[in-house]
């Protein structure tokens, strides 16, 4: 999107000149963040056998499945109606969607005789304090994207690398970490990767009106999208972190807190920052009052949905320094006895404000 405001200068005046330390155990473990740990990960995940993990498909199990055996075999544990997974029904999901305002009409078609099931992938790390940790702090991406384009020329599958493999390997590789702590962080955490963004936010929707854990005691969300691409449309991302809705709640505070601690520039698009809060899964999070935020290296990049957008062109060591920021944000958040809070001065965090107010009626 156009600005008056350069892209350069707003950035000059969102970088630290000093940066505080961390402390040595938060160091071991954001080092332990590995690129070829996540490279791994993501060159499955975006390869074509998973053709594009469109809502539903083979593939979007096939990717479902991969993500739960890395949370078993990173000691996570099951918290889902089946397992790891929170299930629903597509077809039922399908007629919900119908019925939001502004929907197309679909073409008639026949009903579905048996379910068709998708699934929101969970898993919580407990925290260590006997009080704080029965609340909670999200990590999340969306792990769908956008399939096969039968009438696409040439390559039909979207392999959607960085839109959202990179987030969704970046949760992976953050529960890993957090999970080899000797000293758990104070409160629970809890890693999850959703279905069906692409088709409207579906996956975090169902996840808010059908919580695993309560929201009341959910005290902030970090959504992770699109972190794997440097060339954004703007110009190059390095050492570089978008937050959206920057100021709306105090998480943008905490993460810009995080990136002058590990050599990373968080800074507030003058555009984009406000104008994509709506535009994934945090949103869901945020009109139940839970203040969640989406980070991102690239707005924009060549290949936004297109099947360009493949595991060759991600920047893992880029990927590693934006998970060490991402790292040391959520520590501070789990560990801290405040809890994040809305601006009550912003007014377009006013609705997620008074969403705050309705679950919390006591504070």
């Amino acid at each position: 999107m156009a600005s008056s405001v350069s892209f350069a200068q707003v950035k000059e005046t969102t970088v630290s000149k000093k940066a505080p330390a961390i402390s040595a155990a938060m160091q071991a473990t954001v080092d332990r963040i590995s690129a070829d740990s996540m490279r791994g990960h993501l060159t499955f995940l975006a390869s074509d056998l998973l053709e594009g993990r469109d809502t539903p498909s083979r593939g979007l199990d096939l990717a479902a499945e991969y993500i739960a055996a890395q949370f078993r075999a990173i000691g996570l544990e099951a918290v889902g109606n089946d397992g790891y997974f929170q299930t629903a029904d597509w077809n039922v999901l399908k007629k919900e969607i119908r019925r939001r305002p502004g929907a197309p009409v679909p073409p008639a078609e026949a009903e579905p005789t048996t379910p068709t099931i998708v699934r929101n992938v969970i898993g919580v790390l407990r925290g260590s304090d006997p009080v704080l940790r029965d609340s909670y702090v999200l990590v999340t991406a969306h792990y769908d994207h956008v399939g096969i384009k039968a009438n696409e020329v040439g390559d039909k599958i979207f392999n959607g690398a960085n839109d959202d493999a990179s987030g969704t390997v970046s949760v992976i590789e953050l529960a890993k970490v957090f999970a080899s702590m000797k000293e758990r962080p104070k409160r629970s955490i809890v890693f999850m990767t959703f279905f069906g963004e692409e088709k409207g936010l579906v996956g975090s929707r169902y996840y808010g009106k059908n919580p695993v854990f309560p929201i009341e005691k959910t005290i902030a969300g970090i959504n992770i999208e699109q972190v794997g691409r440097t060339d954004d449309s703007e110009g190059p991302q390095v050492a570089s972190l978008g937050v959206t809705g920057f100021d709306f709640s105090d998480v943008g505070a905490i993460i810009k807190q995080a990136g002058d601690k590990t050599g990373i520039n968080v800074w507030k698009h003058p555009v984009n920052s406000d104008n994509y809060f709506g535009a994934s899964d945090n949103k869901s999070l945020a009109e139940q009052g839970i203040p969640a935020h989406t980070i991102s290296v690239a707005y924009a990049f060549p290949d936004y949905h297109r099947p360009g957008d493949e595991a060759h062109k991600i920047d893992y060591d880029n990927m590693v320094k934006v998970n060490r920021a991402v790292a040391v944000a959520v520590e501070q958040i789990a560990n801290s006895p405040a809890i994040p809070k809305w601006d009550d001065k912003n007014p377009k965090a006013a609705k997620y404000l008074e969403a705050w107010k309705q679950r919390n009626p006591n504070k």
